[in-house]
């Protein structure tokens, strides 16, 4: 009789899981392990809205297991010593895990490696966290694309990964203590967002199914809405991404190139393994420059009082504003809003990008190392934009993907008796918002930019 042990990651669903599919086929029992981990735990990473964002993951897979005969064991420690204890107590076989890029998923597996070759049992990665694994293509000369455009082209020609299908049974073995899964209030200080979305597989489920299903704030309106930020018209898939309660083979298998609005979003689903492969490839993108510009950036103590305001959402361009107070709210950010107010701390503030970074992973429920500091570096110009100078107008930012001004009005409410085009520059309409305490830009746009090219030499 074999046993089989399946540690659950990043990849918290049943539907498309690689390592629990190749462990129910094989093995004639199967042992799903979860794994709290005080190293995570005890990190600036592990902040409140992550946190309730996957412990309502976890009980939600654990329902989803009991559902076909299984359960979710459930332990609190170094993941490898809880590895070690599970395979000595069921006399586990193998170890089925799915493969990741990060420099701590490496270490993780690194010791899982040592507890599997100590024990003598078989430990096998199997893919599950991109769609095309770092390394399965590269350019010519290189292990790793540098350029999103060439990557894109071999990527969607590359043959994509067929998702696998859910089990029927998970034959667990009797007499296992399944272990407590903690409220997340024992495992991190602080609040959630008041406004943030739900984890679990049921609910990323319903939310991939309704996005393929609507007609003009789905998919299929897409390419025409996806910068349109009062519509919001974007999946919001990307926390689910991130947990691994949905998958993004599943996801990809849905697309058909030829429909409306299905392949600028298969392209953005490049974006991310795009991002996973830089992460694979340079393990320091979360701390070092990609490509260094010699950037002198202002730190916490050069600029305190400004990025405090742009931490608060008091810069004075309500674009940003709104976009700062949504992060706040809600724990996501639309991503053309992250996109400006990326430039605004990095090219008119000259505030180094690793501040504005890890601002967003202190309240984003995505929170993917991958995305947000290769986005956070490619909007800073240290990453791979090929135009490293691009300095948005928050201004013409604004008037461009909120004409209305719906979006600045939804979370500046101050500035909700103006109406466009006042509201996206109300400095120039001051005598209107006496009332409204809604500060002066803390920064002059025309005196920004021409500070950002000289400080480049450009």
């Amino acid at each position: 009789m074999t046993t089989a042990v399946v540690l659950f990651t990043r990849d918290l669903r049943i539907h498309d899981h690689p390592a629990l599919a190749a462990a129910c086929r094989g093995a004639d029992r199967v042992v799903p392990l979860f794994v709290f981990d005080d190293a995570i735990l005890s990190s600036r990473y592990a902040a409140p809205n992550r946190v309730h964002h996957l412990v309502e993951a976890v009980a939600d897979l654990r329902a989803t297991l009991r559902d076909r005969g299984g359960d979710l064991i459930v332990r609190r420690g170094a993941p490898a010593a809880a590895v070690r204890s599970i395979c000595v107590e069921v006399a586990a076989d193998e170890l089925h895990v799915s493969a990741d890029v990060s420099g701590f998923a490496r270490r993780r597996d690194g010791a899982l490696r040592a507890v599997t070759d100590d024990l003598g049992i078989h430990l096998h990665a199997h893919p599950g966290v991109t769609l095309v694994p770092p390394g399965d293509i590269t350019p010519s000369g290189g292990d790793h694309f540098k350029v999103f455009t060439p990557y894109w082209r071999r990527w969607a020609e590359h043959p994509h990964r067929q998702p696998e299908p859910p089990p029927g049974r998970v034959p667990i073995p009797a007499g296992l203590e399944p272990g407590a899964i903690p409220h997340a209030r024992e495992l991190v200080d602080g609040a959630p967002a008041p406004d943030r979305g739900r984890g679990g597989e049921t609910v990323a489920r319903a939310r991939l199914d309704a996005w393929f299903a609507a007609a003009e704030d789905g998919i299929g309106g897409y390419d025409d809405a996806r910068n349109d930020l009062a519509r919001d018209a974007t999946s919001r898939l990307s926390a689910h991404l991130h947990f691994g309660t949905i998958s993004v083979a599943e996801i990809a298998s849905r697309i058909d190139r030829r429909r409306r609005g299905h392949e600028p979003f298969l392209r953005e689903l490049c974006w991310r393994d795009f991002n996973h492969q830089l992460l694979a490839a340079r393990p320091d993108l979360p701390t070092s420059d990609f490509r260094s510009q010699g950037d002198d950036w202002r730190g916490e103590q050069d600029e305190a009082d400004a990025i405090a305001a742009w931490k608060e959402g008091r810069t004075g361009y309500p674009i940003v504003d709104a976009a700062m107070r949504q992060l706040i709210r809600e724990g996501h950010m639309h991503n053309r809003a992250r996109m400006i107010v990326a430039s605004f701390l990095t090219k008119h503030l000259r505030i180094d990008w690793r501040i504005g970074a890890w601002h967003f992973m202190d309240h984003l429920e995505d929170g993917d190392l991958a995305n947000n500091f290769a986005g956070w570096q490619w909007v800073a110009g240290t990453g791979t934009d090929t135009r490293p100078n691009r300095l948005f107008n928050p201004v013409a930012q604004a008037e461009r993907y909120d004409p209305t001004g719906a979006y600045i009005r939804r979370y500046v409410p101050e500035l909700g008796d103006l109406g466009a085009p006042a509201i996206h520059a109300p400095w120039e309409a001051r005598d209107t918002l006496l009332a409204a305490d809604y500060p002066a830009p803390i920064v002059d746009h025309r005196e920004a930019r021409a500070r950002f090219l000289a400080e480049r030499g450009r």
